[in-house]
């Protein structure tokens, strides 16, 4: 029997804000599990202080789905957001440490590798086409074979995933409140095919091209730009309409064979049951912070195998490189993985969390470590105490608050 002996929470904001859960074991193991939810980060750290980590003391270390259930079960309410992330940050550093009493990597626990290498995409944007159809060239010189491909939309102030100047895009921004954009779907309808339209002149039909709707159309509307881009042969259209409607997909689908991804803010498999049984949807983004883990986001991934619907899970700088490592070595182990998103942490990110994962000619790889090859420098991190930041909030041009 290994015994966790401690568990503690570290809140930090080396360049984004994380939460951060660490668990030692009575053989001197440790384990780090993320548990990072944009907006929500003090909600889910007082959660795991108050009411999880007292739970964890004294039990085996390597009774892991034991401790899934456990929590899961035993919360009675199940599913919510703050618990599924709290879950995770438990269940990813118990596959940590037992890694690192095994001495093998966590992708050999889960079957070894079907792959050698884990094929991501990265995120080209520009205020205009041109300059986005620059960018996307600024990634294939670094190797990317896969993007995401996002651009300005004449009329539309602030539109996601465009940065503004030469910082790296960021969404949620520092303030007393969010800050608020407009939007409008006639002109991002008619501006869309127009983006893609000059990415295919200029790369040819070769490279891997995706695009986030990022939840902001109707059905109708959804089926409408779908096909408009079947041309450009779209590796996904992502998150087209917000997920709540699931009968809306069917709608979609009807209309259109550009493929569909969604799942980067599920918590469950429920969540996505009926999607990938009624095979409505090709990608499932969901992610081991927010969907409960490694043991529960190997579950939806297995599901998902049924239905030929294949992983895409999310990826952005808001998950801390705990969870991208845990990431990788389920996408490297699944027999159906698709792609994984990559935004690359800033430098300082990179110090607090050392990680052993590398990015290579398009592909991230998880390293050989034993556990998941990441940690977390508790000194430094310190350094970053949190800064409250928020989501954007979008409306119409007649000011009714729409999806963001």
């Amino acid at each position: 029997m290994t015994t966790i002996v401690d568990a503690s929470v570290i809140v930090s904001c080396p360049g984004r804000n994380f939460v951060t859960l660490k668990i030692r074991t009575d053989d001197g193991v440790s384990g780090v599990g993320d548990a990072t939810l944009n907006g929500r980060e003090l909600a889910v750290a007082s959660y795991l202080r108050d009411h999880v980590c007292p739970l964890l003391i004294g039990r085996d270390a390597q009774r892991i789905e034991d401790t899934w259930q456990y929590l899961y079960k035993g919360a009675y309410w199940r599913r919510g957001p703050v618990t599924m992330a709290a879950i995770a940050a438990v269940d990813t550093a118990l596959w940590d440490v037992k890694g690192k009493l095994a001495g093998l990597p966590v992708y050999q626990l889960l079957g070894g590798r079907s792959r050698e290498g884990v094929t991501v995409y990265g995120h080209a944007n520009g205020e205009s086409v041109a300059e986005a159809v620059d960018d996307v060239a600024r990634l294939v010189d670094l190797g990317y074979r896969a993007v995401r491909v996002q651009c300005g939309i004449p009329g539309i102030e602030k539109m996601y995933g465009v940065h503004k100047g030469s910082t790296p895009y960021e969404p949620a921004g520092a303030g007393a409140r969010p800050v608020e954009a407009t939007w409008s779907t006639q002109r991002y309808l008619t501006h869309v095919p127009q983006l893609f339209e000059a990415v295919r002149d200029r790369f040819g039909p070769d490279l891997t091209l995706l695009h986030d709707v990022h939840h902001r159309l109707t059905p109708i509307e959804a089926a409408r730009l779908g096909k408009r881009v079947e041309d450009y042969a779209l590796h996904w259209l992502e998150d087209p309409v917000p997920a709540e409607l699931q009968e809306g997909f069917r709608l979609i689908r009807t209309h259109t064979t550009t493929p569909i991804a969604v799942g980067e803010v599920f918590n469950s498999l429920w969540d996505c049951q009926h999607l990938v049984a009624e095979q409505l949807v090709d990608f499932v983004r969901a992610t081991v912070v927010h969907a409960g883990g490694i043991t529960h986001l190997r579950r939806i991934f297995d599901y998902c195998a049924l239905y030929h619907v294949r992983s895409g899970s999310h990826g952005a700088t808001d998950l801390s490189p705990v969870c991208m490592a845990a990431a990788l070595h389920l996408d490297v182990a699944i027999p159906n993985f698709g792609l994984q998103e990559y935004m690359p942490h800033a430098e300082v990110t990179d110090e607090v969390f050392p990680h052993s994962y590398r990015f290579a000619d398009g592909y991230l790889h998880p390293g050989e470590e034993p556990g998941l090859g990441v940690d977390i420098d508790e000194k430094l991190a310190a350094r970053y105490p949190y800064q409250p930041a928020y989501l954007p909030v979008n409306r119409l041009t007649d000011g009714t608050v729409h999806s963001w």
